[in-house]
C-alpha cells in the first residue's frame, strides 16, 4: 500500500507532473474547504512530493486544465479525461430539473449573465426570492437561489469551477474550458453493473487494498448493495482484473489489481526501506477505509473535527505522523498568518514508539518543510514535547 502510494522509501512522484500522476492513478482525491494547515487535496499531495506548492495544483485545475473538480468520493478533483464516465450522474441532474420548473428559467438568465460578463459566484447573480432545492447528486440543499442555480448548472455539467477564493467557488462555461471532444464524448460505459465495475476497480486502485466488506472507501458509488458489490468483485476475480491476496492476522482475503502484482512482489522482496517521514492527509486516499488502516497497521485514526470538543480524544485537525512502514503518532499542527509561523499544538506518539534521535530528527526536518508548504518562516511548539534543537 505505501509503495504504491508513493510513501515508501525514495519519492515515486516530483513536480507537477507527479501531482497530476498521483491523481490519475488514484482516480479522484477528494476535496475539502477546511483550511487548518493546508486543505485535504493539497496535503494528499504534499506528503507524496518533495517541494510541492499549492500553486501546483490551481495550476492543473484552472490554467492547465488537466483536472477539474467535481464529485467523485463526496467533492473531489478528477482527471479531465475523466469526464465522459460521470455523465449517467450530469444527466440525472438535468432529470432532476423536472422537479423544479422554476429553475429552467433562472438557468437561462444565468447562462446569458455568465456568456457576458464571465465567471461568477453566488455574489453576482441577483436573483431574489428562495426555495428549498437538493440537487440530484449532490448533497448541497437550501434557499440561497442564486448558489442554488449555480449548483444546479454545475452539477449538471454546464458550469465548471474557473477558480476559487478562499471557499467561495467561481463558475463558468464549461465549453470555454472543456475541449468539445471530451465535452460531448458519450458516456463509455452504459451498463449499470459495468459501470459499477470501473468505479469499484479504480476505488481498489486509489486505496492499493482493499477487501469485500463495508467501507467508505466505497462512498458515493450509486446503487452498489453488498450483494451487488459481491457481484462486481466475483466478476472483476473472473476477469483476472483483481487478484486477492493473504495477509498474516487478517481473516478472509484483501484485493489488488492485477496490474499491481509486481510492485507487490518487488516489495516484498526488500530487506529494508529508507524511512520517510509524512504527515497524511486526514481523508487522504489511503486513509478512506480507516478499519482497513487499523487491521493493518495497528493505527486508530478517526478525524474529529466535527466532534464536540469534550468528546475529543486528540483534537481539531490532527494528522496521522508515518515513519518508514508504520504510523507512529499524530500532530496537530496550525498555520497563523498573522505571526508567520506553524504553530504545533500537540504530538501523540503511539505506544511503544520511542522517541529516538533519528525519528525526531526526521519529523523535525519534516515539520520544516511542512512549515515551508504552509508559508510559514517558523515553527513555534505549543506543546512540552518540543524537541531538543528545534527551531
Amino acid at each position: 500500500m505505501l509503495a504504491k502510494h508513493g510513501l515508501l522509501g525514495d519519492y515515486k512522484f516530483r513536480g507537477k507532473d507527479g501531482a497530476l500522476a498521483f491523481i490519475r492513478q488514484a482516480g479522484c482525491i477528494q476535496f475539502d474547504p477546511v483550511d487548518v494547515c493546508g486543505r485535504n487535496a493539497e496535503l494528499t499531495l504534499q506528503s507524496r512530493l518533495p517541494g510541492f506548492t499549492k500553486n501546483m495544483l490551481d495550476e492543473l485545475l484552472y490554467a492547465d486544465r488537466l483536472l477539474a473538480d467535481y464529485p467523485d468520493k463526496n467533492l473531489s478533483i478528477i482527471p479531465i479525461e475523466d469526464w465522459p464516465y460521470f455523465e449517467r450522474y450530469r444527466a440525472a441532474s438535468r432529470a432532476n430539473l423536472d422537479g423544479y420548473p422554476e429553475m429552467g428559467g433562472l438557468i437561462g438568465q444565468a447562462r446569458a449573465i455568465i456568456s457576458e460578463t464571465g465567471p461568477v459566484c453566488s455574489d453576482d447573480l441577483k436573483f431574489e426570492g428562495d426555495f428549498f432545492w437538493r440537487s440530484a447528486i449532490h448533497w448541497s440543499a437550501g434557499g440561497n437561489l442564486s448558489r442554488s442555480v449555480l449548483e444546479q448548472m454545475y452539477t449538471s455539467g454546464d458550469l465548471v469551477v474557473h477558480h476559487k477564493k478562499g471557499t467561495r467557488k467561481y463558475y463558468d462555461l464549461a465549453e470555454k474550458h472543456i475541449s468539445l471532444e471530451i465535452l460531448n464524448a458519450p458516456e463509455p460505459l452504459h451498463d449499470e453493473f459495468e459501470h459499477q465495475k470501473w468505479r469499484v476497480l479504480r476505488r481498489i486502485g486509489a486505496v492499493g487494498i482493499l477487501w469485500n466488506r463495508p467501507s467508505d472507501a466505497w462512498l458515493y458509488i450509486w446503487g452498489l448493495t453488498p450483494a451487488i458489490r459481491g457481484d462486481v468483485f466475483d466478476a472483476l476475480i473472473g476477469e483476472g482484473r483483481i487478484t486477492g491476496v493473504k495477509v498474516d492476522g487478517i481473516l478472509g482475503a484483501l484485493y489488488i489489481r492485477a496490474e499491481d502484482m509486481p510492485l507487490l512482489e518487488e516489495v516484498m522482496r526488500l530487506d529494508k526501506i529508507k524511512p520517510r517521514c509524512e504527515l497524511i492527509a486526514p481523508l487522504d486516499p489511503m486513509m478512506w477505509d480507516r478499519k482497513l488502516i487499523k487491521a493493518l497497521f495497528g493505527f486508530a485514526y478517526s478525524w474529529e473535527i466535527y466532534t464536540p470538543a469534550h468528546m475529543r480524544k486528540y483534537g481539531v485537525y490532527v494528522l496521522p505522523l508515518l515513519y518508514g512502514d508504520r504510523f507512529i503518532g499524530r500532530v496537530e499542527p496550525v498555520r497563523d498568518s498573522k505571526s508567520n509561523a506553524l504553530k504545533i499544538k500537540n504530538i501523540w506518539y503511539e505506544t511503544g514508539i520511542k522517541q529516538t534521535k533519528t525519528i525526531q530528527s526526521a519529523m523535525e526536518k519534516r515539520l520544516k518543510r511542512f512549515a515551508a508548504f504552509n508559508g510559514c518562516g517558523q515553527i513555534e511548539w505549543l506543546t512540552g514535547d518540543t524537541p531538543a534543537g528545534a527551531p
